[in-house]
């Protein structure tokens, strides 16, 4: 038993070197297969649709909605990193979103806590919003790997399990490569509202993928619930972009997201610059008085 009781503090060193041993595996692997995907992503990235080398994929099941976006930053790694590792830089990234309009965080011994507060249409009132808490979760950060997630497990409305993921890797000294997800599920009865509503009042609304040409030759979108997460997936990938361009500079990211957001009408369009400028601006101004 002697021996035992002496032998304890070695167990507990070599148990720990174990775990940092798997956790160094773990992240080196996740970096390679983010370097993997890249490279296989390459040639679509080059000659990408969008105003940026830039990738969208969706998905719409019984199991909930997915909008994933790929795409290559002209920032370095460490700057992406810096930007992107803290909980409270990541509610000034999410509120560029038009629909966001308060975000706190709350850090307690092993847990961090960011509540997003949303409204469900960008001109209702500060007062109408709702708040989604995500537990937040730095995953990896070296020097040429970042991961991160967000995840609640319940949301408004009928809405549960959403989950924001961002990994970016290094690809070049100025450049890194972004993979970015975000996914939440529906009860039958949101689900049903929901595509109610977009059959009726966003029948207009569409989103990027090309599911074949209307009559007089134009990209045909896509349309429903599909449309929708891609939106919002978009916008929430600018809105992380354009922190990246303007972490110190709110006004500047405004208008950042703003104008990335206006390169995509068709898909994005909600309001005009100054009505988005004073709703965010109210935002900041309500955000200093709480």
């Amino acid at each position: 038993m002697q021996a035992i009781c002496q032998s304890l503090p070695q167990i507990a060193t070599l148990a720990l070197a174990v775990v940092v041993s798997v956790s160094a595996t773990s992240a080196m692997a996740s970096e390679g297969g983010l370097k993997a995907q890249f490279d296989a992503l390459r040639t679509q990235l080059d000659a990408s649709t969008f105003k940026h080398p830039m990738l969208l994929q969706s998905s719409d099941t019984t199991n909930g909605r997915k909008g994933d976006v790929f795409a290559i930053v002209d920032k370095p790694i460490q700057v992406v990193s810096d930007a992107l590792k803290d909980s409270a830089y990541w509610c000034e990234a999410l509120l560029l979103h038009l629909n966001n309009r308060q975000c706190e965080v709350t850090k307690k011994p092993g847990s961090e806590t960011i509540t997003l507060k949303v409204v469900r249409k960008y001109d209702q009132p500060v007062a109408a919003v709702f708040s989604v808490p995500f537990n937040f979760r730095l995953v990896d950060s070296t020097p040429g790997h970042l991961e991160l997630g967000m995840s609640s497990t319940s949301g408004p409305l009928g809405t549960s399990n959403y989950r924001i993921t961002l990994e970016a890797v290094a690809i070049s000294q100025e450049r890194s490569f972004i993979h970015f997800s975000y996914s939440y599920e529906e009860n039958f009865l949101a689900r049903t509202a929901t595509e109610a509503y977009l059959s009726i009042f966003g029948s207009s609304k569409v989103g990027f993928t090309v599911i074949g040409k209307t009559a007089d030759g134009k990209p045909d979108y896509i349309k429903g619930t599909r449309g929708l997460v891609e939106r919002n997936a978009m916008r929430y990938f600018l809105a992380i972009d354009a922190y990246l361009t303007a972490p110190n500079e709110a006004q500047t990211r405004w208008n950042a997201w703003y104008s990335a957001t206006e390169l995509y009408p068709q898909q994005l369009h909600e309001t005009d610059r100054a009505t988005y400028l004073a709703a965010k601006q109210e935002d900041s101004q309500h955000g200093m008085d709480h």
